[in-house]
């Protein structure tokens, strides 16, 4: 089986309504690119939901994708009409052979490493370093493979922190690296807290493959315990919103990191954070911040 693609230009303001409108009139599918990628144009986009205050590009690139027998011209003229354009845009069609999806998409994920001694290794992979601490983890529902800088942050304060007998927990624990690293690295006890219940299921399969004790629960259940150490790898509004829950958990002379802020909202969180402990930038890494410190 085989589909034909088609590409376009167009500008911030219609590519979403664009997209919708080639949905509805037969695309199987349609994504937004920025058009001025890979050049001195390039605009970022990358942010909390919100915080972003020119939203899309304005050379924008739309990728649709056809059944192979559509007639594409009459969709991208049905769809330029439904959204109120004068002209249909010119496009560019090419063809999309079919490809073993599940082999394409696993020679996208290599091993990481974190550490000299710590590497992320999809479950396909043999691991480069058998004597390294290999954390075996596939790309899932659940945020945190290792690929993303504020992953990699905490990764690396926790390795530095972690002590045979300290507990930790992971609030807002996504896939359930954090806590799964933190056992490995010798922690005696590790628990998971997050407000989505595929992250759950899924932190508590990857505990297991990689034969890990850990407890993870939904946020909304009451944890009264106090840990050693606690990581946060959330986004600033909710570490915002979340500071006291966070911090009720951390014992005195227990060691806080806060992650998946970007670096200039590192002093704003520190301030946040202040009535409860004093916070300092651990490392930064491609415009985002790790914070960390110690409770009084």
């Amino acid at each position: 089986m085989s589909w034909r693609s088609a590409t376009f230009l167009t500008d911030a303001v219609h590519a979403e309504p664009f997209c919708d409108a080639l949905l509805e009139s037969g695309a199987l599918s349609a994504s937004i690119e920025d058009a001025d990628a890979g050049t001195p144009e390039e605009q970022a986009q990358f942010g909390e939901p919100g915080s972003i205050s020119t939203p899309g590009w304005q050379h924008s690139r739309i990728v649709a994708l056809f059944e192979a027998d559509a007639d594409i011209a009459n969709i991208v003229a049905e769809a330029s009409a439904a959204i109120d354009l004068a002209k249909a845009p010119a496009f560019s069609v090419k063809e999309v052979a079919e490809e073993n999806w599940v082999q394409l998409t696993q020679s996208q994920f290599d091993p990481i490493q974190i550490s000299p001694r710590l590497w992320i290794v999809p479950s396909w992979h043999q691991a480069p370093d058998a004597q390294a601490i290999n954390l075996v983890l596939d790309p899932g529902m659940a945020f945190g493979t290792g690929a993303h800088p504020t992953t990699r942050l905490c990764l690396q304060w926790l390795e530095q922190e972690v002590t045979p007998a300290a507990s930790m927990l992971d609030y807002g624990c996504g896939s359930g690296i954090l806590a799964i690293a933190a056992a490995r690295f010798g922690a005696q006890k590790v628990c998971g807290v997050d407000i989505d219940p595929q992250a759950i299921v899924a932190a508590r399969h990857n505990a297991e493959n990689n034969s890990v004790a850990a407890t993870f629960a939904d946020a909304s259940e009451v944890i009264d315990e106090k840990f050693d150490l606690v990581v946060a790898n959330i986004l600033a509004n909710p570490l915002r919103v979340l500071a006291p829950a966070i911090c009720s958990h951390l014992r005195p002379g227990g060691k806080l990191a806060l992650a998946g802020l970007l670096s200039e909202q590192a002093e704003e969180l520190i301030e946040v954070y202040r009535p409860w402990l004093a916070l300092t930038v651990f490392d930064c890494q491609e415009g985002w911040a790790c914070l960390a410190g110690e409770k009084a």
